[in-house]
């Protein structure tokens, strides 16, 4: 049996309860969209992006992992 702390379990409600229900906005958004997609990548993009993450850049953790590898057998 897991415990759960109440620090645990606000954070669950911000999630699932937060702002405007964010996680329920999320789940509805990409329901929409199932259908004839079924079985594709799915990706999710805000319709209102968070301005402190517009410097953000995506990594490939494919390439990432690549060179770690490669680093380890060098050394």
């Amino acid at each position: 049996s897991e415990i759960f702390t109440p620090a645990h379990e606000e954070n669950v409600r911000f999630i699932y309860e937060g702002e405007r229900g964010a996680w329920q906005c999320v789940e509805r958004d990409l329901r929409s969209q199932m259908g004839s997609e079924r079985g594709l990548v799915e990706e999710y993009v805000e319709k209102m992006p968070n301005p402190s993450l517009k410097a953000f850049k995506p990594v490939d953790l494919g390439d990432l992992k690549r060179r770690n590898t490669q680093d380890a057998k060098k050394s």
